[in-house]
């Protein structure tokens, strides 16, 4: 591709007063506001100081502005230019909306916390954001390490995380998240917790993880559900609260002397090869795998703790152990292996209850967006407004995926960034006419005209009959 003009023959101005370039956020908001969201800010957040008024305006601006791609309140102002304010009510400068975050108090925190539960629920009942959730989804939990810098971030620690397999101290604040997901349909954010950077993992885990399974069965997931973490958070509590809420559990368990006894224990004829279709990466080893054997045991644990033990199946898969000293003469003279343990009390049989577990990762997933996406920063040196901005991103993803749902099957699974690319940074120019209607003129030849138009279709049209 070339220019065909010189560039000393080609100007540019802003001057166009009838022009947007984020089109994509009126389908979106739309679909917002069908959801109920402004509804939903307006009974359940009560913010007492003076900056905190008008939340029911202000939380969906900041929603949006991180669906246009904003990562830090400077962004914001992507709302305001051209005919935004022909299309949108209650547009608020970034300066207020710091404002806004900044008046939060933890307290306030919470209650947006159960505006992003029910708004999910609300909007699972207007998109099939969760296809098959009537028979099975998983729910999976896991922490990120997201680093800050400035001596001003209020509750910034120590803690450990991977980068490129390598367990480094990172100073930061620790986001827990739990995350929903079926067998057809990509991962959305049931509960989300915002914790000083040296908190340890498993802290506030068990609450969150009720949280999370209420809100998997708002959201019409009224099938099995399994709970997927790693050995962060193998203790009684956790796995004692999803129990108790009447979920199933699949834990990744910490190879101590019990746990190793209770391997011993297995006879050799009861382990089953298992060959995977496409090679999983071993962090020990730093290599593709693609064969293993997988046998099971029955194991109480917890035993000391005579009103929390928990029997269920230990599941271990064990991976032959590579000789590295092999091409200098040293062979082995027995067989070596790696275990690798999971604690489970799914229905499900063991070669499949062991391939669901290692789909855990699918929370990494909703890390990965994020961190190309809203939390790209923690914009603030208030806790609790870093805290507000965490359950606004949730919000935000879930919202995106709503829409790409409703766009078609590829906009279904894509990334967040893949959404804003295609549905929402479209430009358009906006042409008034008859009793107050408006006509949004794209671009010709979209690559994603027809997506688009199912999304503006289906948020801006007549609700859908109920099922």
């Amino acid at each position: 591709m070339r220019l065909l003009h010189g560039p000393a023959k080609i100007h540019a101005t802003f001057d166009d007063p009838n022009l947007v370039s984020r089109a994509g956020l009126v389908p979106v908001m739309a679909l917002a506001q069908r959801a109920g969201l402004q509804e939903l800010v307006a009974e359940h957040v009560r913010i007492g100081h003076r900056c905190g008024v008008n939340g029911h305006l202000k939380v969906p601006c900041l929603v949006a502005g991180m669906a246009a791609g904003a990562d830090s309140i400077d962004d914001l102002d992507v709302l305001r230019h051209g005919a935004m304010a022909e299309l949108f009510g209650g547009i608020r400068a970034p300066s207020t909306l710091g404002s806004f975050l900044r008046s939060f108090t933890w307290g306030n925190v919470r209650q947006l916390d159960a505006v992003a539960r029910r708004f999910l629920a609300s909007l699972a009942a207007e998109v099939p954001l969760l296809p098959g959730g009537e028979v099975l989804a998983f729910i999976d939990m896991d922490s990120m390490q997201k680093r800050v810098y400035g001596h001003a971030k209020q509750g910034a620690g120590f803690g450990h995380t991977k980068i490129q397999g390598k367990a480094l101290l990172v100073r930061g604040l620790n986001t827990l998240a739990a995350v929903i997901s079926t067998p057809l349909a990509a991962p959305v954010i049931a509960a989300t917790r915002l914790r000083g950077g040296s908190a340890g993992s498993s802290r506030g885990a068990a609450s969150l993880i009720a949280e999370a399974i209420s809100t998997a069965r708002q959201a019409r997931c009224t099938g099995l559900l399994l709970v997927r973490i790693d050995s962060a958070y193998y203790s009684a509590a956790v796995l004692g609260a999803i129990r108790a809420a009447g979920a199933c559990f699949s834990v990744t368990v910490p190879l101590h002397r019990k746990i190793r006894a209770a391997i011993a224990s297995i006879p050799e004829d009861a382990w089953t090869p298992v060959t995977y279709p496409r090679a999983i990466w071993d962090e020990d080893q730093h290599r593709l795998i693609s064969d293993a054997e997988v046998a099971e045991v029955p194991y109480t644990a917890f035993a000391s703790k005579k009103s929390q033990a928990i029997t269920a199946r230990l599941i271990v898969r064990r991976v032959r152990d590579l000789n590295r000293k092999a091409a200098e003469g040293q062979d082995e003279l027995f067989t070596a292996w790696r275990y690798h343990a999971v604690l489970t009390d799914s229905p499900f049989e063991m070669i499949q209850a062991e391939a669901q577990h290692r789909d855990h990762a699918v929370v990494e997933q909703v890390f990965a967006d994020w961190n190309d996406g809203p939390l790209a920063h923690l914009p603030s040196g208030h806790f609790p407004a870093n805290a507000a901005w965490l359950t606004l991103a949730a919000i935000c993803h879930n919202l995106t995926r709503g829409a790409g749902t409703l766009a078609g099957p590829r906009h279904a699974t894509a990334r967040g960034a893949t959404i804003r690319r295609d549905l929402i940074a479209v430009a358009a120019r906006t042409a008034r006419h008859g009793r107050g209607h408006i006509t949004l003129h794209l671009p010709e030849g979209w690559h994603r005209d027809h997506e688009w138009m199912s999304l503006f279709e289906a948020a801006c049209g007549p609700p859908a009959a109920p099922a």
